[in-house]
């Protein structure tokens, strides 16, 4: 028995039936027949039975915010490097900054691979609702999570390291463009380590150099004009991401700002579109495809120890990072 037998005992196409049991989309009534068919003949596709006699896909399922950003690029890199030299291959799911999409990626790859990668922006009771009903190990990265083993970097004491560089350069007005706080890593992390850097200083904190939005390179445009047209504009910008800085260094270019003259910019994660800006971006760096090299490594140890679960594996790998000065301060 083969697809191309079940789709005409279902009279159906063989892509249907392919797309049936690859979990894409099929229509209610192709899906019942091709149920009905796979139920009275006992079919078993060819991946699945090899699965149910080895134990074991050799596939590991990795799922990232936004498959189009360097940064997750960088981590994917660095994972299919160091499964490829251990015999996994790997399935990517694209959530397009979807929680929802994450949920479904989790429910579909717990039966179809030897275990997750999850790069996350954000960790719900119901995330960890799913990651308790896994009888797979996960690793997780970019955000904290507890009882789950996690690869994260120091969100906090870089934000702070690049508020004290700019404070040393002279500047004691320091606008932040950040995001929600729904993203811990990001939202909450390297805000604190924004405030806490002007407290230490003892420089007063403004709420309206505060800015906050989203990821986009549109949304920092608009931040950006916004501190820009203060009574007092601040003298530098600090954006938590490289791409929110070049956002912001698209305004500023535009409306004829001279930078760092008139206003210097630092971002944070150094993609290498940074290095290439007019004027290069000043920025802290990330060792992005090490940290999902180090996820692989963590996850196929995890793997090869038999472990159902990661749950109460808990280990919190912290990367370093680097100041890269250029010339956008």
């Amino acid at each position: 028995m083969n697809i191309i037998k079940i789709a005409d005992l279902a009279g159906v196409s063989k892509s249907t039936v392919s797309r049936y049991l690859n979990n894409g989309y099929v229509s209610e009534e192709a899906r019942e027949k091709i149920k009905k068919v796979i139920e009275e003949t006992g079919f078993v596709p060819k991946r699945q039975a090899q699965a149910m006699r080895l134990q074991k896909t050799n596939l590991i399922g990795v799922i990232v915010p936004k498959i189009s950003t360097e940064t997750a690029a960088r981590v994917i890199e660095g994972i299919t490097n160091e499964l490829s030299e251990v015999g996994y291959e790997v399935l990517i799911g694209n959530t397009n900054l979807s929680i929802e999409k994450e949920m479904d990626y989790l429910k579909v790859f717990k039966n179809q691979v030897d275990g997750i990668i999850f790069m996350a922006t954000e960790v719900t009771p119901k995330h960890y609702e799913l990651f308790d009903q896994l009888s797979i190990p996960i690793v997780v990265i970019a955000q904290k999570v507890k009882h789950y083993p996690c690869i994260i970097h120091d969100d906090y004491h870089a934000a702070k390291d690049a508020i004290h560089y700019l404070i040393n350069k002279g500047h004691q007005s320091i606008g932040f463009i950040g995001v929600g706080e729904y993203d811990e890593a990001v939202g909450i992390d390297r805000k604190k380590g924004y405030l806490d850097a002007l407290k230490e200083h003892q420089i007063q904190i403004k709420e309206e150099y505060i800015q906050i939005g989203d990821f986009s390179h549109e949304s920092a445009f608009c931040l950006t004009e916004k501190l820009m047209n203060l009574p007092h504009p601040p003298t530098a910008i600090f954006a938590v991401t490289d791409n929110l800085a070049i956002g912001c260094m698209e305004y500023l270019n535009e409306n004829n700002y001279q930078i760092p003259k008139d206003v210097a910019v630092m971002g944070l994660g150094d993609i290498k579109i940074s290095a290439y800006m007019s004027p290069p971006l000043t920025t802290i760096h990330y060792h992005f495809q090490t940290m999902g090299a180090k996820s692989a490594k963590l996850l196929t140890e995890m793997i090869k120890a038999g472990k159902l679960s990661s749950k109460n594996c808990e280990s919190n790998f912290i990367f370093n990072y680097r100041l890269m000065e250029r010339r956008s301060v």
